[in-house]
């Protein structure tokens, strides 16, 4: 399949013409209006620094749908226990530079570059990304953080620097998920981690359909701190 070269206006070429690895397009920029095009269809952009911006909607594609969550002892433990301190969208800029620096295995740099940390940060203005914080005496310690559009939240990344601290953070954003009623969590790219907690591989077709029906709902936009 060929690769889209994106024109000016905001558009993208249907998903479901994606290559194998998931590439649909290149080029275009990092506007919030792109952004929240590409999310809306299944397509986010994914690159490294000093290439051209690519687009991609994988096949097969993870999502965690939130009544399979596993919730394990262990995890339920460190919940109860207090250990954390959990705050939503009150340091959004620090997470995704946290995520940024974080080591990934078999990986030797970072997808989320400047320009991309630029862009989710207006995107978190807009009150369309958010943040899930984890701290410990008052540091910073874990987190993650993704994007908001109708009844689905887009995983991006996440962090910790102590034990559990992430874990934590992804506990806090399946129980607000329930509680407003979003109906899964995108992980994208298939992960061990990921699956450990309930996330599942699905098709790239059944992906959209689920994601055609998610936008049917109003997105929860603003900050989420009071919310939880």
């Amino acid at each position: 399949m060929p690769i889209f070269r994106l024109p000016r206006e905001i558009a993208f070429p249907d998903p479901e013409l994606a290559e194998d690895e998931g590439i649909i397009a290149i080029g275009g920029d990092l506007s919030p209006q792109r952004l929240v095009a590409a999310y809306s269809c299944g397509i986010f952009p994914w690159y490294s620094e000093g290439d051209p911006i690519l687009w991609f909607s994988p096949d097969p594609r993870m999502a965690l749908h939130l009544e399979n969550f596993k919730y394990r002892e262990s995890l339920r433990r460190v919940v109860q226990s207090g250990k954390f301190e959990l705050r939503i969208d009150t340091a959004f800029p620090e997470v995704i530079k946290s995520c940024a620096k974080a080591p990934r295995p078999g990986q030797s740099g970072t997808w989320i570059t400047a320009d991309m940390q630029n862009a989710y940060v207006e995107l978190h203005r807009l009150g369309l990304a958010h943040s899930f914080e984890t701290y410990l005496d008052g540091r910073l310690v874990g987190g993650l953080y993704g994007v908001s559009i109708g009844a689905a939240f887009f995983g991006e990344s996440m962090f910790h620097h102590e034990r559990d601290a992430s874990k934590v953070a992804f506990h806090a954003l399946v129980a607000f998920a329930r509680k407003h009623r979003f109906h899964f969590i995108d992980a994208q790219q298939p992960t061990k981690h990921l699956a450990s907690l309930g996330a599942r591989e699905l098709s790239r077709r059944d992906f959209l359909k689920q994601l055609a029906d998610s936008q049917q709902q109003p997105t929860l936009q603003g900050k989420w701190t009071d919310l939880a």
